[in-house]
């Protein structure tokens, strides 16, 4: 099945600030902000556009529980994970699975904007937080109009 990046997730201390560094030196546009507070997400995020390519920015909201705060704790801010576009997610998970690539099943949700997502374990690439996701419900906001 076909793959593209969809996002990069990068995590963040300072969300103003980022949002701020984003929009005045890389002429970024903020296409949406939003909190969640979802067990296992728990963060606020603003989604900024840089010619077509998105990069989600991923502030904590909770300095206990919230992923991003244990990835910042961990690893410091930066690049928390790449997200790869999938035109079907249950035909790529069941490709995952034949090839013994396994899943962070609590991870799987749908977003506000429809995306559906779910993110490899690192353990099985390399290291690195790989999410896949899909737009089922056609409104991608990321996509070029």
């Amino acid at each position: 099945m076909e793959k593209i990046i969809d996002h990069i997730g990068i995590a963040v201390r300072n969300l103003e600030a980022s949002i701020d560094f984003y929009k005045n030196t890389l002429g970024a546009k903020l296409i949406d902000r939003y909190r969640s507070e979802a067990k296992g997400v728990e963060s606020e995020i603003a989604m900024m556009e840089v010619n077509g390519a998105i990069t989600e920015l991923l502030s904590p909201t909770n300095n206990t529980t919230s992923p991003i705060a244990r990835f910042i704790k961990q690893k410091g801010k930066g690049v928390h994970h790449i997200a790869y576009r999938v035109e079907d997610l249950d035909i790529a998970l069941k490709e995952l699975e034949t090839q013994g690539i396994r899943t962070l099943a609590d991870t799987f949700r749908t977003n506000k904007h429809g995306r559906r997502l779910i993110y490899l374990n690192p353990v099985d690439t390399e290291g690195t937080i790989i999410e896949f996701c899909d737009y089922p419900n056609g409104k991608d906001i990321t996509l070029k109009k």
